[in-house]
Protein backbone atom coordinates (compact mmCIF):
# COMPACT_ATOMS: atom_id res chain seq x y z
CA UNK A 1 0.00 0.00 0.00
CA UNK A 2 1.01 3.32 -0.58
CA UNK A 3 1.44 5.92 1.99
CA UNK A 4 0.01 9.25 2.13
CA UNK A 5 3.09 10.98 1.67
CA UNK A 6 3.58 8.46 -1.77
CA UNK A 7 0.55 9.65 -2.85
CA UNK A 8 1.04 13.46 -1.94
CA UNK A 9 4.04 13.35 -4.34
CA UNK A 10 2.78 11.46 -6.91
CA UNK A 11 0.16 13.85 -7.38
CA UNK A 12 2.63 17.15 -7.40
CA UNK A 13 4.35 15.24 -9.81
CA UNK A 14 1.42 14.53 -11.85
CA UNK A 15 0.80 18.28 -11.79
CA UNK A 16 4.01 19.46 -12.35
CA UNK A 17 3.79 16.97 -15.85
CA UNK A 18 0.32 18.61 -17.00
CA UNK A 19 2.08 22.19 -16.64
CA UNK A 20 5.04 21.35 -18.86
CA UNK A 21 3.07 19.65 -21.80
CA UNK A 22 0.71 23.11 -21.39
CA UNK A 23 3.43 25.33 -21.81
CA UNK A 24 5.09 23.17 -24.75
CA UNK A 25 1.57 23.48 -26.13
CA UNK A 26 1.60 27.32 -25.77
CA UNK A 27 4.91 27.67 -27.39
CA UNK A 28 4.38 24.99 -30.43
CA UNK A 29 1.06 26.57 -31.37
CA UNK A 30 2.85 29.73 -32.72
CA UNK A 31 5.14 27.82 -34.56
CA UNK A 32 3.00 25.96 -36.19
CA UNK A 33 0.51 29.01 -37.28
CA UNK A 34 3.59 31.02 -38.55
CA UNK A 35 4.93 27.74 -40.62
CA UNK A 36 1.49 26.82 -42.09
CA UNK A 37 1.08 30.95 -42.98
CA UNK A 38 4.73 30.86 -44.52
CA UNK A 39 4.10 27.63 -46.58
CA UNK A 40 1.28 28.82 -48.19
CA UNK A 41 2.92 32.45 -49.11
CA UNK A 42 5.62 30.59 -50.54
CA UNK A 43 5.13 30.16 -54.52
CA UNK A 44 5.34 26.76 -55.93
CA UNK A 45 5.27 24.62 -58.94
CA UNK A 46 1.20 24.23 -59.23
CA UNK A 47 0.81 28.07 -58.59
CA UNK A 48 2.88 29.76 -61.39
CA UNK A 49 0.93 31.10 -64.70
CA UNK A 50 0.92 28.97 -67.88
CA UNK A 51 0.43 30.58 -71.35
CA UNK A 52 -0.47 28.71 -74.12
CA UNK A 53 1.50 31.63 -76.13
CA UNK A 54 4.62 30.45 -74.74
CA UNK A 55 4.22 27.27 -76.40
CA UNK A 56 2.70 27.22 -79.10
CA UNK A 57 2.77 29.44 -82.17
CA UNK A 58 -0.33 31.53 -82.97
CA UNK A 59 -0.61 34.77 -84.59
CA UNK A 60 -2.26 37.20 -82.11
CA UNK A 61 -6.12 37.79 -82.69
CA UNK A 62 -6.27 34.14 -84.37
CA UNK A 63 -5.85 31.62 -81.16
CA UNK A 64 -9.62 30.54 -81.42
CA UNK A 65 -8.80 29.81 -84.97
CA UNK A 66 -5.51 28.39 -84.75
CA UNK A 67 -5.27 26.26 -81.18
CA UNK A 68 -7.94 23.93 -82.38
CA UNK A 69 -6.54 23.18 -85.47
CA UNK A 70 -3.69 21.90 -83.51
CA UNK A 71 -6.08 20.20 -81.31
CA UNK A 72 -7.04 18.10 -84.14
CA UNK A 73 -3.95 17.97 -86.50
CA UNK A 74 -1.18 17.39 -83.90
CA UNK A 75 -2.54 14.11 -82.49
CA UNK A 76 -3.50 13.17 -86.23
CA UNK A 77 -0.40 13.29 -87.26
CA UNK A 78 1.68 11.99 -84.52
CA UNK A 79 -1.65 8.81 -84.83
CA UNK A 80 -0.25 8.20 -88.14
CA UNK A 81 3.99 8.55 -87.81
CA UNK A 82 3.48 5.27 -85.29
CA UNK A 83 1.31 3.39 -87.26
CA UNK A 84 3.66 3.80 -89.99
CA UNK A 85 6.22 2.93 -87.80
CA UNK A 86 4.97 0.34 -85.82
CA UNK A 87 1.81 -0.63 -87.45
CA UNK A 88 3.31 -1.30 -90.72
CA UNK A 89 6.73 -1.76 -90.14
CA UNK A 90 8.45 1.69 -91.84
CA UNK A 91 7.19 0.30 -95.14
CA UNK A 92 5.40 2.37 -97.55
CA UNK A 93 3.82 -0.49 -98.92
CA UNK A 94 2.46 -1.31 -95.97
CA UNK A 95 1.24 1.71 -95.05
CA UNK A 96 -0.36 2.36 -98.14
CA UNK A 97 -2.35 -1.07 -97.41
CA UNK A 98 -3.89 0.74 -93.77
CA UNK A 99 -7.39 1.76 -94.27
CA UNK A 100 -7.84 4.94 -92.44
CA UNK A 101 -11.12 5.44 -92.42
CA UNK A 102 -11.52 5.35 -89.04
CA UNK A 103 -10.26 9.28 -88.69
CA UNK A 104 -10.99 9.02 -84.57
CA UNK A 105 -9.01 5.82 -83.77
CA UNK A 106 -6.34 7.15 -85.36
CA UNK A 107 -6.34 10.48 -83.20
CA UNK A 108 -7.29 8.82 -80.46
CA UNK A 109 -3.60 6.91 -80.83
CA UNK A 110 -1.91 10.24 -81.19
CA UNK A 111 -3.98 12.21 -78.48
CA UNK A 112 -2.54 9.42 -75.99
CA UNK A 113 0.72 9.33 -77.05
CA UNK A 114 1.19 13.30 -76.95
CA UNK A 115 -0.74 13.86 -73.55
CA UNK A 116 1.70 11.18 -72.65
CA UNK A 117 4.79 13.45 -73.94
CA UNK A 118 3.19 16.43 -72.13
CA UNK A 119 2.78 15.13 -68.62
CA UNK A 120 6.68 13.54 -68.99
CA UNK A 121 7.26 16.91 -69.74
CA UNK A 122 5.59 18.26 -66.57
CA UNK A 123 7.00 16.02 -64.59
CA UNK A 124 10.49 16.81 -65.74
CA UNK A 125 9.53 20.78 -65.51
CA UNK A 126 8.55 19.79 -61.65
CA UNK A 127 11.55 17.80 -61.01
CA UNK A 128 14.01 20.72 -61.94
CA UNK A 129 11.84 23.29 -60.83
CA UNK A 130 13.70 25.06 -57.80
CA UNK A 131 11.97 27.67 -55.37
CA UNK A 132 14.60 30.40 -54.94
CA UNK A 133 12.40 32.02 -51.90
CA UNK A 134 13.68 29.19 -49.35
CA UNK A 135 16.35 26.74 -49.35
CA UNK A 136 15.04 24.32 -47.61
CA UNK A 137 13.09 22.50 -50.33
CA UNK A 138 10.38 19.24 -48.59
CA UNK A 139 8.83 16.38 -51.06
Amino acid sequence: MKSSEDRKNHQTNLMYFNQMVEENEKRNKPHNENAQTNKKARPSFGSQKVDFKDYLLAPEGYESVVYPIYFVLIPYIVGAIVLFFFVAGASLENFKLIEFNNFLIVWMIGYEIVGTMILIAILIAFLQYEDTTHSDRHF
